[in-house]
Parts: structure tokens; C-alpha cells; sequence
């Protein structure tokens, strides 16, 4: 049973400041308000872990026996097709070990960097296994069936994690979660895991100090405090927590947080600590020893590169690709925009670039001829925050261009600034220049690398977003992108273009 706490006699009765909860003035012990302890096993992850691997030994063996018969033939004379089926098998499973990791698996894009790292190491295997025995001819295996298993094992991840995130939309399969800081970063951390289910926290308890908050806090936003931050071991062995969060409190000095770590080892929960950097991640954080010392460090961000020309050289290629693809549905559109009232098909708006460079951006037009015009007498009733000007029901669309609007297929043109190298796929939104005269150095740093057809506001609810969240999500994606962000993004892109989320 939980040790009750006693409210202290000078706290006046009541509630307290915003989405805190004070004890009344009562010398009666008032016991908080603790919601049922979780399963010390977390059954769930265990389950999905096993299904994960399941899905993945089963495509593994329909592609490497699909492979035998293909590669079937008198060439073949040092291991027989069906052998060599086997050993690929057993190469690519023992690559994906990484990724079944219960740590990584449904989070974010780490869990498809490792898969796809394994199943690129499987190959190194394989094509070395071919240069030391050259009869073994590895190459249709390399070539063919390695990137069949890769595209099957990604669409199956794909359908187990939407299993898994549907799941948590509805209450189910979350990690059980008890953290402790100030009263202002638990709000946020509390705000942002009931905006982003998906993640799978459910934080159901809190540890503070009383004397942070000027009194006895029984709750913050709905989520009991249980104790004091002294008791938070102790709190984490009684309730079998899966995960313990720290945040930015004056309280965590490098020694207790060391002395709460050893505390918790042998318990199945995991310490996470948010660090003061809050929007960096990733590849740049480094952890190394210097002078004895664990130390942080944080490398700059990459503008330039081999991974830079690598990300060019996919933008131009696959802007090339899709424009061939969907020529023909482009031309119907133009078709559509031209009979709809007879004006330009091609609406062309300056916006700025890298570096603050501008360029003419292509769209189809969406909105009747002389739409600009009419920007001031509408300005009172902007929608949006920030310099952006946005209408939900903005009079000066048309009938075909609230449609384009709709699914996003006003921007398909701008594949045309991909192939000049004026944009790229993914990247921050692009601005006008005149909402870059309103930018301080913060804000400006969107401006570091090329603007993108889509990007992390484009998946995260478009011009549903406030001004800050849109900023906030162009900055984190500059400051910490990858190629394989790159690709979960555009993945990302798909669903929400079809699920029309802030689209207008």
C-alpha cells in the first residue's frame, strides 16, 4: 500500500496555479489519487517482439526458397541452390538480430535504420562469400532476392507497427511510465505524450519537491504525484514502471542521477533522461570518455558532404522517376485548371531558398485569376499564426483547386524546382520572403538547408499546426536529419495526403 502524504497547514484550500492540484487544509492524511500498478512484465512486448520475429523468419524463408527455384541450373556446381537458400536465410537472420531490440522496435525511424543495416550487412556477406568462392555466382541473390526480402520485411514492420500504434490510440500496449522534475518540464512531457499516443507513454505517476512547487501538489494535469523525488526507487521497485523519465530540474546533479540509476538496476525499467538540448538527437549526440568523464558530445550539424550529395543525387533521380510515373495524371490536371475558368494552368510565387536565395516555386493554380489582390482585404480574418496567412474557407479557391488542395496535388509541379536543385523532397516548409524579414537567428536557421516539397509539417498536421510547432518541427529536422529520416518522412507523406489532416 502507498504511504499516504500530509498536506502541510499553510497551503490555502483549494485548486492552485493552472493544471495543478493542491491538498485541502486537512490534518487528516490525504492519499493521492494512484492509478492501478502495471504489470511488472510487460507481456505486450514480449508478444509483439515475437510476432516481429516470426514475420520476419517467414519472409526470410518464402524469398530464400523463392530464390532457390529462380536460381535453379546446371551452373550452379559448388553448393546446390537449395544449401545456399539456407546459409542466406541464416545470414540475414542473424543480421536483423539488432533490430529486434524491444528498445527500438515500434519508435521512431531507428528501428528501419537497423533493418536496413542488417539486411545490407547480409549482403556484404553474401558478395564476399562470392569473391573468395566465384562458382558460388551470388549475384542473382545479391541483386534479386535480398531487395525482395528487404521490401517484404519493410511492408510487414509497417503493418505490425500500425497494428501496434492503433493499439495505443486506444489505451493499449503502452509503456508505463513514472517521472520526476519540475513542475513546468512534467506539463510539457505530460502534453506532449497525450498529443503523440503513438510513442506508447503513458506516464501514471509523478515525483516532485514539494518545496519546487511552494506546497504539496497532489496532481499535475491529471497525473498523481506519489511521492517525493527521494522515494522515486523506491517507487519504481514497488510499481514495475517500464520506464522512468527525468526532466530538467535543479534537483538531478550528475551524482543522484548516478546514485538513482544504481538504485533501479535488476527492476525492468529504463532510465530517460531529457537532455538540456532538447531538439537534438541523433546522429550528432556522442557519447565519449574524456579525462575519466562520461561527456556529451554534439557535433554540428551536416550541411555539406558525402551525405549531402548522396541526398541530392536521390532527390534529382527520384523527382525524375515520379515525373515520369505521373506525367499522364499531371496532364489531366492541367487540363482540369485550364477548362475550370480558362486562366494560366501554373501559378509561379517567389520563395526563399537555401541561404536565403530565392526562386520562383511551381503550383498548380487553385485559386481565381488575380487571387493576390485580394490578400489585404482578407488579412483580418487569417487563420493563421505567425507572419503565415492561411483561410480555412478562403473564398478566392476554386472549385478544381479545393480539390488539389485537398489531396496536395497542387504541389506536384514542384518537382520541377527538385530537378533544378532549387528544393528538395524533404525539407523545412518553404517561406515567402517576406516572412523572412520577420525571422530572428532562430528562426533562420530553416533557411540552412533547401526547402522541401514535404517535410516533418507536412506529416504532422500541416496548417493545423501553430506557428511555433510548425518552426519547431522545421528547426528539429535541420538540426538532426538523416537519410533515413529522409525516407520515413516521405513513407509518412503517403498517409497523410490520403487522410486530408490540414488540408486547405
Amino acid at each position: 500500500m502507498q504511504e499516504p502524504m500530509r498536506a502541510p497547514m499553510s497551503l490555502p484550500d483549494g485548486v492552485g496555479s493552472a493544471g495543478f492540484v493542491r491538498a485541502p487544509r486537512l490534518n487528516a492524511t490525504v492519499p493521492p489519487a494512484h492509478p492501478r500498478p502495471p504489470l511488472p512484465a510487460m507481456v505486450w512486448e514480449r508478444r509483439y517482439r515475437r510476432a516481429v520475429i516470426a514475420s520476419d523468419a517467414i519472409a526470410t524463408a518464402m524469398t530464400s526458397a523463392a530464390g532457390a527455384f529462380w536460381v535453379a541450373g546446371p551452373d550452379i556446381a559448388v553448393l546446390p541452390p537449395p544449401v545456399l537458400a539456407l546459409l542466406t536465410a541464416v545470414a540475414v537472420l542473424w543480421a536483423l538480430v539488432g533490430s529486434w531490440n524491444v528498445r527500438v522496435l515500434g519508435q521512431g525511424h531507428e528501428e528501419y535504420r537497423r533493418l536496413g543495416r542488417g539486411i545490407f550487412s547480409a549482403g556484404v556477406v553474401l558478395a564476399v562469400a562470392g569473391l573468395v568462392v566465384p562458382p558460388l555466382d551470388v549475384r542473382p541473390w545479391v541483386f534479386g532476392v535480398l531487395p525482395a526480402l528487404a521490401l517484404l520485411v519493410l511492408a510487414q514492420r509497417y503493418v505490425l507497427r500500425r497494428y501496434l500504434h492503433r493499439a495505443r490510440s486506444d489505451g493499449r500496449c503502452l509503456l508505463p511510465v513514472i517521472a520526476a522534475g519540475s513542475t513546468r518540464t512534467l506539463r510539457d512531457l505530460i502534453a506532449r505524450t497525450r498529443q503523440q499516443p503513438h510513442v506508447g507513454w503513458q506516464i501514471q505517476a509523478l515525483c516532485l519537491r514539494p518545496e519546487a512547487s511552494e506546497g504539496l501538489i497532489c496532481e499535475v494535469d491529471g497525473v498523481p504525484v506519489i511521492g517525493d523525488v527521494d522515494e522515486l526507487a523506491e517507487h519504481v521497485r514497488r510499481g514495475g514502471y517500464r520506464v522512468v523519465a527525468i526532466t530538467a530540474d535543479s534537483y538531478w546533479t550528475p551524482r543522484r542521477l548516478q546514485e538513482l540509476a544504481w538504485k533501479i538496476e535488476g527492476t525492468s525499467a529504463e532510465m530517460v533522461v531529457a537532455p538540456v538540448l532538447m531538439e537534438i538527437a541523433g546522429p550528432r549526440l556522442h557519447v565519449s570518455s574524456v579525462l575519466g568523464m562520461p561527456m556529451l558530445k554534439v557535433s554540428e550539424p551536416s550541411f555539406t558532404g558525402g551525405r549531402r550529395v548522396v541526398k541530392a543525387l536521390a532527390d534529382w533521380v527520384s523527382a525524375l522517376l515520379l515525373l515520369g510515373l505521373i506525367g499522364p495524371a499531371m496532364l489531366v490536371i492541367a487540363l482540369a485548371v485550364k477548362l475550370s475558368d480558362g486562366g494560366p494552368v501554373i501559378y509561379r510565387q517567389r520563395r526563399t531558398g537555401r541561404g536565403g536565395t530565392t526562386f520562383t516555386m511551381l503550383k498548380f493554380r487553385t485559386m481565381m485569376v488575380g487571387a493576390d489582390a485580394m490578400r489585404t482585404a482578407l488579412r483580418p480574418a487569417n487563420d493563421a499564426e505567425g507572419p503565415l496567412f492561411k483561410l480555412r474557407r478562403d473564398p478566392r479557391v476554386t472549385k478544381v483547386g479545393g480539390l488539389l488542395r485537398r489531396y496536395s496535388l497542387d504541389e506536384l509541379p514542384q518537382l520541377f524546382n527538385v530537378l533544378a536543385g532549387h528544393m528538395s523532397l524533404v525539407g523545412p516548409r518553404p517561406p515567402l520572403p517576406e516572412e523572412t524579414e520577420t525571422y530572428d537567428y532562430e528562426v533562420g536557421r530553416r533557411l540552412l538547408v533547401k526547402p522541401g516539397l514535404t517535410g516533418l509539417w507536412q506529416v504532422s498536421g500541416r496548417s493545423d499546426l501553430a506557428w511555433a510547432e510548425s518552426v519547431r518541427l522545421d528547426l528539429r529536422y535541420v538540426e538532426n536529419w538523416s537519410l533515413a529520416m529522409d525516407a520515413v518522412i516521405l513513407w509518412k507523406t503517403v498517409r497523410a495526403v490520403l487522410t486530408k489532416q490540414g488540408a486547405y
